[in-house]
């Protein structure tokens, strides 16, 4: 079975725009901006040999404020500039109370059925305490880069920039190497 990496697209993947204490995600292509130090990260790491899936909410779709045709074409520039090997969305919105909506496990859980992935031995790299939920839930290892969205709850590292992650993802995966070389 195979490890992978997950990251959340909005903040991570994507530039976000703050509206006082909230996130504001792109609605529009005109708003949707890939994060520079997204396109290196990912390059780095996908030459190195990971699977890379992102993971996001949009809720956007059920509300009716994005189209799913917006999405796709945001979706679409993603893997153009990004080495993705796959996308999982969830559209539903918090009162539908779904299982893929973060900080539920489920699109971890589709992914690994997908992919066939050993989730312990994966990462989930966000800026929001619902991956760090949702990769608890399923033993993955996760990742939050400093944010106002991490919240409170359980994570496993935190760090100033996407490019310390890349060095903790590698340092894991090297110590990970090792102890399974000696057993």
């Amino acid at each position: 079975m195979k490890a992978a990496i997950f990251f959340e697209r909005d903040g991570v993947l994507n530039l976000t725009r703050t509206q006082g204490n909230t996130q504001v995600i792109p609605t529009t292509m005109e708003q949707f901006q890939i994060n520079p130090e997204a396109v290196t990260a990912l390059g780095e790491l996908k030459q190195a040999g990971f699977l890379l899936i992102a993971t996001t909410n949009q809720p956007g779709i059920s509300r009716g404020c994005l189209s799913r045709r917006e999405l796709d074409w945001m979706h679409a520039a993603l893997r153009r500039k990004l080495p993705l090997d796959d996308i999982f969305v969830c559209s539903h919105d918090d009162g539908d109370r779904c299982t893929c909506r973060k900080p539920g496990s489920g699109l971890f859980i589709e992914a690994a059925f997908k992919w066939h992935l050993d989730l312990e031995r994966s990462f989930v790299v966000s800026d929001k305490w619902q991956d760090a939920h949702a990769a608890r839930q399923v033993g993955a290892t996760s990742l939050l880069l400093k944010s106002p969205w991490n919240g409170r709850g359980h994570y496993d590292f935190m760090a100033e920039s996407l490019g310390d992650i890349v060095q903790k993802i590698h340092q894991l995966s090297s110590a990970s190497c090792l102890l399974m070389h000696q057993v």
